[in-house]
């Protein structure tokens, strides 16, 4: 399970993004040598938390294998349900980054977002 939290909703949901790639590997071994920038869109919050997720899992698991140092959400519309976010980092290679587990996939089930006090998300992964 992923459990991240942040001043802002938004700090909450970079957190999310970098603890799913802590998963795969030690992000501290990656150097922020490109850029990449990833827009979701969802019918609500939730699918939006989903949507997001998957969009960063997907520049892993495609053709460019990129792996972010950090992550920063340039804004969240909460009308339209929509986001977008840059990160920093590099093409994963195992001589540099340590092998950890895979994520298959994202999954709804469990998924919360609280804003009660800090913005927090719990998020399930399938590995």
């Amino acid at each position: 399970m992923l459990h991240a939290w942040g001043d802002t909703l938004e700090e909450a949901f970079e957190q999310c993004v970098m603890a799913m790639f802590g998963y795969m590997t030690d992000t501290e071994t990656v150097e922020p040598v490109d850029t990449v920038e990833v827009e979701a869109e969802g019918h609500d919050m939730l699918s939006l938390l989903f949507h997001f997720l998957d969009e960063w899992l997907y520049k892993f698991s495609a053709n460019e294998f990129f792996i972010p140092r950090e992550v920063k959400v340039l804004y969240i519309d909460r009308m339209q349900f929509k986001i977008r976010s840059i990160g920093w980092g590099e093409e994963f290679s195992l001589p540099k980054h340590p092998q950890g587990t895979e994520v298959k996939a994202i999954t709804y089930s469990a998924m919360q977002i609280c804003e009660d006090e800090k913005p927090e998300v719990f998020v399930i992964i399938d590995i």
